[in-house]
């Protein structure tokens, strides 16, 4: 090593281009000395192109790479493999290699010219071999053993190597869930055990929010995303990035954030093309009035925020459904002042507002009251009530407040898709990016 450096990996401006296409653009990162980093991202973000460029198999167009302090490209191949090993995404040997030569493979960087193994590289492969597993497959060829078992021995290798990095590229892709906790269980206690820095890059969020001390995130060989899994996971990213809503939730068992995804953002059909994961939209209702509107803003991709409602209220169930957050009441009571400052809140946190045709009355009232408040600083939408019916309870003074939000340019809308052909063609939620 050159020196006292606490980062085994730093990305320092770094471009990659393969002709007209940019695989990584100005990305900036630094690894400390003995961190688990899971690298997410689409297909074609960039993850593999990041790890080749660590590897020094790729010279950046701009920037440059280091591994413990010392320039990636004025490294000998030996001196990289000192540094840092290899998992790849995908091996296919050809020859049927008794596992415990195979794992050989790695001591190569430790050996002089001409020299071979010592009884201490066959004792050093024999424990990489117990490490992952199969100590008891030693003898038996590489091709004979399952993809899973396959993976363990190339990690096992990259062991062997002890190098103080190691890069996995998708190393669960081809495995079943079983093999994939498994095998990244055996990283991560491997990782903690050697104080071996670990750069993985993982398809999956949620496995990654498992095991790894830190997410980064690339879009389009961008960095978009960095910090723990906390600060990473989001409904917003996963519709942002990868063009699907899904649902927060924390393990009740470690606290640790993962992601239900249930179907694709919606693609609008009116006005400029709306940025994916927008909003908050914040929807007020009561009654069931609210239920359709907030079901069709998170279908389309809105993060939806609700209230304020009184517990046992349906339209709070489908809020909480859709993990919409909310100004909540309890039941029957009218809308207090800790209940409406909450509500403020959420209000203006929005960038739109929709009223639902919901029955108001006196309990009830400071919902449309705080709307007014909100007058001009973001879209308002009214949803157009039925006629004949009755909805006011407050001796008039629920419609005085809406009329006066009509005067003060709140729009009306007849339902649920022109609701969203308004917000789609509204500038304050298009992408500026």
């Amino acid at each position: 090593m050159t020196g006292p450096d606490d980062s085994a990996l730093r990305l320092r401006g770094v471009t990659v281009r393969f002709g007209p296409r940019t695989a990584l653009q100005d990305v900036h990162l630094e690894v400390p000395r003995g961190q688990f980093v899971a690298l997410a991202g689409p297909n074609g973000s960039g993850k593999t192109t990041l790890l080749r460029a660590a590897l020094g198999f790729l010279v950046p167009d701009a920037g440059s790479v280091e591994l413990f302090g010392s320039d990636v490209l004025g490294l000998t191949v030996a001196e990289r493999a000192r540094r840092v090993a290899w998992v790849p995404q995908e091996e296919n040997p050809r020859d049927d290699a008794p596992l415990l030569d195979y794992v050989l493979y790695g001591r190569y960087a430790h050996l002089g010219w001409l020299q071979g193994e010592s009884a201490r590289d066959r004792e050093a492969a024999l424990d990489a071999l117990a490490a992952v597993g199969l100590a008891d497959r030693a003898r038996d060829g590489i091709l004979s053993v399952s993809g899973g078992e396959k993976q363990r021995a190339i990690l096992a290798r990259a062991l062997v190597q002890e190098a103080p990095l190691v890069l996995l590229d998708e190393p669960t892709s081809h495995l079943d869930i079983a093999h994939q906790l498994d095998l990244l269980s055996r990283v991560r206690d491997l990782a903690r055990e050697r104080t071996v820095t670990v750069v993985a890059a993982l398809h999956d969020l949620n496995l990654a929010a498992r095991f790894a001390d830190r997410i980064v995130i690339l879009s389009r060989g961008r960095r978009v995303a960095d910090g723990s899994p906390a600060e990473v996971l989001s409904e917003e990213l996963l519709a942002r990035v990868w063009g699907v809503v899904a649902d927060l939730r924390r393990d009740p068992r470690t606290g640790a954030p993962y992601l239900l995804p249930h179907h694709l953002v919606a693609p609008a059909t009116t006005g400029p093309t709306p940025f994916l994961g927008k909003g908050p939209v914040h929807v007020v209702g009561g009654g069931g009035s609210g239920a359709v509107y907030m079901r069709a803003l998170s279908e389309a991709g809105y993060r939806v925020t609700a209230g304020a409602l009184h517990l046992l209220d349906s339209d709070l169930e489908t809020a909480e459904n859709l993990g919409a957050p909310s100004a909540v009441e309890v039941p029957f009571a009218p809308i207090g002042e800790e209940v409406r400052g909450k509500l403020r809140i959420l209000l203006e946190g929005a960038t739109a507002i929709v009223v639902a045709p919901f029955p108001v009355g006196p309990s009830n009232l400071p919902n449309l009251e705080e709307v007014l408040r909100q007058l001009g600083r973001v879209p308002v939408l009214l949803v157009r009530r039925p006629e004949a019916e009755s909805w006011d309870f407050t001796g008039g003074r629920a419609r005085q407040v809406e009329e006066e939000l009509r005067r003060g340019g709140a729009r009306e809308v007849a339902g649920a898709t022109e609701m969203l052909a308004a917000l789609a063609s509204a500038p304050v939620l298009v992408a500026t990016q």
